[in-house]
């Protein structure tokens, strides 16, 4: 069985439009956070001291190899805003994988997060992975929250990864999207060798993307013939 830990990664610099596997990652979390930030910061090697609100969405993407294949992750950044809650939850259903990202310098955004998870699973595909970001690490002189705190959340909600970030300095940034692609490459492989087994149909979930999947089990029923008996 192959492990994360076990798997040659890199993100690449060019965005080509060559790819083998597409996979749609959707970002959440309070406004403020930082979650624009880690997107750019790991596309385009970029910061913006300026903060600006999401508003609706921001889609960027970029590939990353795993082994010997090609991942595009496309990722929805989405606005952090109460009113538009209802707009982000939409998303959900489509998405591989949903990244949660709080800042370690406030409190709310923290205890916030078990409202997100709950829109996450009660909204979308009953597999979706679920990755918890600490944002904001370079603001340790401010920081209210511990790492413990995260990894305590992470393990109380089984959720896939904990890992705490900066977007500004780029801390770990990439190494949280290395991990969304090993995972997800991971869940293909899995697919792919549930295809071989008897009794089992994975089909997509939608034309847009050939690596959401669900499982259907098909159970066969044994067959038995009707034997007449004649009376002598």
């Amino acid at each position: 069985m192959l492990f994360r830990s076990d798997l040659n990664c890199q993100i690449l610099s060019d965005d080509s439009p060559s790819f083998d596997l597409s996979f749609k990652i959707i970002i959440v979390g309070d406004q403020g956070v930082g979650k624009s930030c880690l997107a750019i910061k790991a596309s385009r090697n970029y910061f913006e001291d300026f903060y600006s609100p999401t508003v609706g969405f921001e889609f960027v993407s970029f590939n990353v190899r795993v082994q010997d294949k090609i991942i595009k992750l496309q990722i929805w950044d989405t606005c952090g805003q109460e009113v538009y809650r209802s707009l982000i939850s939409s998303f959900f259903r489509s998405a591989s994988l949903a990244i949660i990202v709080y800042s370690i310098d406030t409190e709310d955004s923290f205890n916030n997060n078990e409202k997100w998870l709950n829109d996450i699973k009660t909204q979308s595909n009953p597999d979706i992975k679920i990755f918890l970001i600490g944002n904001k690490a370079d603001l340790e002189d401010k920081r209210r929250l511990t790492k413990e705190q995260g990894e305590q959340l992470c393990r109380d909600h089984k959720l896939a990864f904990f890992m705490e970030t900066s977007a500004k300095t780029g801390f770990n940034v990439q190494n949280v999207f290395i991990q969304v692609a090993k995972e997800l490459y991971l869940q293909h492989e899995e697919i792919k060798n549930r295809i071989s087994r008897p009794g089992t149909l994975i089909m997509p979930i939608n034309e847009d993307s050939n690596n959401n999947v669900v499982k259907l089990e098909i159970e066969e029923e044994e067959k038995t013939k009707r034997k007449k008996f004649c009376c002598f």
